[in-house]
């Protein structure tokens, strides 16, 4: 068999099976099945995505546009999940801050789906960072690596600051922006709050000396909660609030740029995952919980 055999069998695999576990799941009441069927469908969405940026990064390079290989595969990314789960990341709350370059973009990291939620708001001109380790992983690191990822070595400090010197000149030089999750790895959290923020974020801002965009995604553990092996469709709303001047800061600064940052970032997240109830996408009592522990 050919190699475009393999890949034919294979998709055919996965667009059979997709629907067969949800149909399964819909006979024997069992949620882990409908996990199991958008869990396929999200691996084989970021696979076929990561091959398809892979090719377009090298296109957009060879014609002056790389800093655009991130914004159209995140693009495709958000159709291609939509079709195959029917989640979706919409902004109901934006000003124009996405539209500032450069900048530093920040938002809260709950699950492996916010790589989605990346496909959803991902301005153009704008690229991530990602632990090194991930350059070696088949097909997305390739991609990473041909887009302009900027690469964090977490294990050593001079390493990491060095990475972060060379993204601030690139920023001003191609006018390019820099997507961060400040709270450093995923919460998995079923309440509206927020991991403490790492300083990365904010001394590369105060680096560069641009401006720090929020970006607040409202919690969706009724959409997916990995724990409980739950993972269903939904529209989960996303905030962008004001950006957060860095111009005259100072690395004296960045302690209570954080703080300030993350106290309007974890006020928001509460607001917003009030809204996210109401279309049943975080759960019942997720902001009565957040309340009551904020109280004590």
């Amino acid at each position: 068999m050919t190699l475009l055999g393999y890949f034919g069998a294979a998709l055919t695999s996965i667009l059979v099976s997709i629907p067969t576990l949800h149909l399964l799941a819909s006979a024997t009441h069992a949620p882990v099945l409908s996990f199991a069927a958008r869990s396929i469908a999200s691996f084989s969405a970021l696979i076929f995505c990561a091959c398809y940026g892979v090719a377009a990064s090298i296109v957009l390079r060879l014609v002056g546009y790389g800093g655009l290989s991130q914004w159209t595969t995140a693009r495709a990314f958000k159709w291609t999940m939509w079709l195959l789960t029917g989640v979706e990341f919409v902004i109901t709350d934006k000003h124009a801050s996405l539209k500032v370059r450069p900048g530093i973009i920040v938002g809260n990291h709950q699950t492996e789906l916010d790589v989605l939620m990346l496909g959803c708001v991902f301005p153009p001109y704008t690229s991530v960072t990602a632990k090194s380790s991930l350059k070696y992983v088949p097909f997305l690191g390739q991609f990473m690596a041909l887009s302009k990822t900027v690469f964090i070595n977490r294990t050593s400090r001079t390493a990491a600051l060095a990475a972060f010197s060379q993204a601030a000149e690139t920023m001003h030089a191609e006018q390019q922006s820099v997507f961060i999750f400040p709270e450093g790895t995923r919460s998995y959290a079923n309440t509206p709050t927020l991991l403490p923020f790492k300083k990365g974020a904010f001394h590369l801002a105060v680096q560069a000396q641009v401006p720090i965009v929020p970006v607040v995604v409202a919690n969706y553990s009724n959409v997916l909660d990995v724990k409980r092996k739950i993972f269903n469709s939904g529209k989960i709303p996303v905030s962008v609030l004001k950006p957060v001047e860095t111009k005259g800061l100072t690395k004296d600064d960045v302690d209570a740029l954080v703080e300030r940052v993350q106290k309007d970032m974890a006020e928001e997240l509460v607001r917003i995952t009030q809204v996210a109830e109401k279309k049943g996408v975080a759960g019942a009592d997720a902001t009565s919980k957040a309340t009551k522990s904020e109280g004590r």
